[in-house]
């Protein structure tokens, strides 16, 4: 089953700022739990983690961080369009989310982001 880009756009709509404080809440509270359980699943686990820092950085535009949040909302619910208990597919709609956020951030990602991403993951 694949994502299409319609379906993508309204998982990423940032929504209202009530919306958005807690998608940033969720995120704050669940990220790290939901990376140490996903590590082999996902094969550019640095740069989800890079995201999250770059998300959290007052430095990185209002709208940027809105976007960054809604993708790294939507990884680390447990059941979304196909629920991540589904081994080898389960990861797959998280995937083409969290790609289709960074490509539109990109430039916002910052090379200390990945550092901190790489601290992070060799705590893990």
């Amino acid at each position: 089953m694949a994502l299409d880009k319609i379906r993508i756009g309204e998982i990423l709509t940032p929504g209202s700022e009530g919306e958005q404080k807690r998608r940033e809440e969720r995120v704050r509270a669940s990220f790290f739990d939901k990376v140490r359980s996903s590590l082999k699943h996902i094969p550019f686990m640095e740069d989800v983690v890079a995201a999250y820092y770059c998300a959290l950085d007052s430095r990185t535009p209002a709208t940027s961080r809105a976007l960054l949040f809604s993708a790294l909302a939507y990884f680390i619910l447990p059941f979304d369009i196909i629920p991540d208990v589904f081994l080898g597919f389960g990861f797959t709609d998280d995937i083409a989310v969290l790609i289709t956020a960074f490509q539109a951030v990109q430039a916002n990602i910052r090379p200390e982001h990945y550092e901190k991403a790489r601290e992070t993951l060799d705590e893990l």
